[in-house]
């Protein structure tokens, strides 16, 4: 056992992930070079992971188990998108940051404290000596992981394969586990993570089940600042005026799976409550336009004219 600084490693974790962001924001900012963002970001959490797992030492089954998961999932989806960003030669949401430096710097520190934030679970079971034997809440927390990286795996590729066609070019991807959600991809990360957290639970005790902050933030996160709204509403500039788009968006879960035959037909509220289809996930929509509406539009232009 090694302790640095502190015996939850909360120091050294945040000092190796500052360190590690800022190198290739470094790399960003000089070389306006952004494929790298993804993976820097994907690669910071198994740094983080077998890290802390080295630095104890104990090798207890639960903190090898997350370690590996950590790993795994980390490893796939770095390497996926770094791919992914290679083969399309540029990331879009920096078109605005590139000569931006001080939004540059916003976004490399908020990865950083997502990195740091959502790695806790792992970090405070790898800085303890394991916890009690085998639970069920391991069970529990393993096979959520499984379901959201079975999930996000086959999204991913499923999605991929969509663009990469000819034929689907202006289209929005709606087949595979995308015509049950509009966003599988986000719903299986959340899973997943807070099936790491739920695997945690008997290591932790008194003031470390705040280490929920973790899976809170990550959720928050795709809720409401980087990810479903950026999506939603480049979405919905795009296609917005298209009404197979506007039946797809209505007829089709916003994140948790769901056959478009049943959420089709729930009531508005029963979606925005128990589906978390808020109202700001439509403000880009360009408003509906009836044939009333066509009609008064095309009197009152008949009108200006005589």
């Amino acid at each position: 056992m090694v302790k640095v600084i502190d015996s939850h490693y909360l120091a050294i974790t945040a000092i190796v992930t500052l360190g590690y962001q800022f190198v290739f924001f470094v790399i960003t900012a000089l070389f306006k070079f952004d494929q790298v963002t993804d993976f820097a970001g994907s690669t910071n959490f198994v740094i983080l992971a077998v890290l802390t797992l080295l630095l104890k030492g104990t090798w207890h089954f639960r903190q090898i188990v997350l370690t590996v998961l950590v790993v795994v999932w980390g490893l796939r989806l770095g390497l996926f998108l770094l791919m992914r960003i290679l083969q399309w030669g540029e990331d879009r949401r920096f078109d605005e940051m590139r000569e931006n430096m001080g939004k540059l710097v916003v976004f490399w520190t908020l990865q950083a404290v997502w990195v740091w934030t959502v790695s806790l679970p792992v970090t405070f079971v790898n800085a303890s000596n394991g916890g009690r034997l085998f639970q069920p809440a391991d069970v529990i927390g393993w096979t959520m992981w499984v379901a959201g990286f079975l999930i996000e795996a086959t999204a991913d590729q499923q999605k991929i394969s969509f663009k990469n066609c000819p034929e689907n070019k202006g289209r929005w991807c709606d087949v595979g586990v995308w015509k049950y959600s509009r966003h599988p991809n986000y719903f299986s990360e959340m899973l997943l993570w807070w099936g790491i957290y739920v695997a945690s639970l008997p290591v932790l005790k008194g003031a470390e089940y705040l280490v929920i902050i973790g899976p809170v933030f990550l959720t928050l996160l795709l809720f409401f600042v980087s990810g479903i709204p950026l999506l939603e509403a480049s979405a919905d500039k795009k296609y917005g005026n298209v009404g197979a788009y506007r039946h797809y968006k209505k007829t089709t879960s916003l994140l948790i799976p769901l056959p478009r035959g049943v959420y089709g037909y729930l009531p508005k509220w029963c979606k925005t409550v128990f589906f978390f289809e808020f109202p700001i996930y439509s403000r880009n929509l360009p408003q509906e336009t009836t044939v009333w509406d066509r009609g008064n539009s095309k009197k009152k232009s008949q009108r200006s004219i005589d």
